[in-house]
């Protein structure tokens, strides 16, 4: 399920950001705890910390990263979890795909589809 609307307005404002957000996940801490939301633009990924009552709520920049970064590999099995920054993180199911995706981008073009309609 995509991160609604409302919440990418959020970080969008809360960064000042003016390039397009490419991916936009949630994560926990391992084990439960605060809140964060990824963000990967074209330049870079940003670590905002929600704290532990919400979710979708920008309070802090936890950090940002070059956009050469890798987020994974994710951990499947147990639930879906990677390491990143020195810190563990958990995601739902759903996002998995989303940061495989952000890391091919950078990482493994070719293993991309391609564009169905490139002349559009």
């Amino acid at each position: 399920m995509p991160v609604p609307r409302p919440v990418r307005d959020r970080v969008r404002e809360f960064l000042g950001l003016e390039d397009e957000i490419r991916y936009l996940f949630p994560a926990t801490t391992y084990g439960g705890g605060s809140g964060f939301l990824f963000v990967v633009t074209d330049d870079q990924i940003t670590v905002l910390s929600t704290g532990s009552l919400s979710r979708s709520r920008p309070k802090t920049v936890w950090g940002s990263y070059r956009r050469g970064t890798r987020l994974g590999p994710v951990e499947t099995g147990g639930g879906a979890s990677f390491e990143f920054a020195g810190a563990c993180f958990e995601i739902d199911d759903e996002y998995v795909a989303v940061v495989n995706a952000a890391d091919a981008e950078v990482f493994d073009r070719d293993s991309l589809p391609r564009d169905p309609l490139p002349d559009l």
